[in-house]
């Protein structure tokens, strides 16, 4: 009786695809590399996206969305799920990419290769060199006109919209140097977002406004909603049919609030028990009824709209009991805060209840992480007075060899 043709000595090719893609479908990374070593055509096979996919969607930070949007097209599959071990495993390189001379509250953004950073009372933006992700020599585009410090900005695909200390508003045109200013409050504008021909803006003079960005209504101020309480931060839902305000928490008004967009109606509070003083600070949406928050009391919420709006479906407590300046998610099981000490970042698994790695940036400083931003090779991080990266297309981890 003939003896069965041991696993190493299948042909890869005689397989029809179907029947292979089941077959690879059982086997973990480490497997799949070895076997794609066997031969040229395994090797060719097995680095097919469509081999990775389930892999990829089932860990972190890979640029697949819950929903299967691939955000990243151009990076194979692999190399993505080799990178995506170095995140969970907290296998990095730090860098400092900027530093300044005075203490400033910095925030970020990142679109495809560009960097954009508010220093003072400007905006610079820099290309990401291709060979490492640090910021190019020179930037490409200065963003000014604020008096005071900008607060917080917001990108779109033909503007940049920036909140300053001096209560206005300025819609950057990207591809110009034309700038429009809105006057609209009393005070600093804290927060800012924008979606859908839509601008959403939050003041320290307890109100939450919206402006049109829509060629025909440009500038217009279309609501003025009181909140009774600083609002400390926006943002407006996918659907754009709702936006949400996160307040100081300093009054007697639940501090999560979600307004009807188009009659600034008050549809809902988030939450029943906030502790005075629990003021949010960053909130993200991630589908139309999912979103996330943070703020001074430590925890990272995770609220799911069609569940109950009262009471959150998850929440994560930073370990030190520090505030959380802000947050930012892959849209699938990662995510990154940023801590009010010692420059701490930590990434979370939302299907974990602890931390799954922390950073820390600054250990001889109690500087916090004003903003952080992440594509799936490398974490940006503002500080006080230094911007630093972290570089996670290292070695492979000790797991995927």
């Amino acid at each position: 009786m003939d003896s069965p043709t041991p696993p190493s000595q299948i042909h890869t090719h005689t397989l029809p695809e179907d029947v292979l893609f089941l077959v690879l479908s059982y086997l973990d990374p480490r497997s799949l590399c070895r076997l794609s070593q066997a031969c040229k055509r395994s090797y060719m096979f097995i680095s097919r996206d469509a081999v990775w996919r389930k892999i990829a969607k089932d860990i972190i930070n890979t640029g697949l969305t819950r929903q299967g949007i691939d955000l990243c097209p151009s990076i194979p599959l692999k190399d993505r799920v080799r990178v995506s071990h170095n995140w969970i495993h907290g296998v990095c390189r730090k860098e400092v990419l900027l530093k300044w001379r005075i203490n400033l509250l910095p925030w970020i953004q990142l679109d495809c290769d560009v960097l954009y950073l508010s220093q003072a009372a400007n905006i610079s933006a820099y290309h990401l060199r291709a060979d490492g992700g640090k910021l190019q020599n020179s930037r490409v585009a200065l963003f000014s006109g604020h008096q005071e410090d900008v607060c917080r900005f917001t990108l779109t695909d033909t503007h940049l919209i920036s909140a300053g200390g001096d209560g206005k508003i300025i819609v950057h045109d990207r591809g110009s140097d034309y700038s429009v200013e809105y006057y609209g409050h009393n005070q600093e504008v804290n927060c800012i977002d924008s979606k859908g021909g839509v601008i959403v803006s939050g003041s320290r003079d307890k109100t939450a406004k919206i402006w049109a960005l829509t060629p025909d209504r440009f500038g217009q101020c279309l609501h003025t909603i009181p909140t009774y309480d600083r609002v400390w931060s926006v943002a407006i839902s996918p659907s754009l049919c709702n936006f949400v305000t996160g307040t100081a928490c300093c009054e007697n008004f639940a501090p999560l609030r979600i307004w009807d967009t188009e009659r600034c109606h008050l549809v809902s509070c988030l939450g029943t028990e906030f502790r005075r003083g629990a003021g949010v600070l960053d909130i993200v949406y991630e589908s139309p009824f999912q979103l996330l928050t943070c703020g001074y009391d430590t925890f990272i919420r995770y609220w799911d709209l069609r569940v109950c709006s009262r009471k959150c479906v998850m929440e994560w407590e930073e370990p030190h009991d520090s505030a959380l300046y802000c947050i930012k998610t892959d849209k699938n099981h990662m995510i990154a805060s940023g801590s009010s000490y010692y420059g701490v970042v930590r990434l979370w698994d939302k299907r974990k209840t602890r931390c799954l790695q922390m950073f820390q940036l600054a250990p001889t400083t109690s500087s916090p992480v004003y903003s952080l931003c992440f594509n799936t090779t490398h974490l940006y991080a503002a500080l006080a007075s230094v911007l630093y990266s972290l570089d996670f297309r290292t070695a492979a981890s000790q797991s995927w060899k």
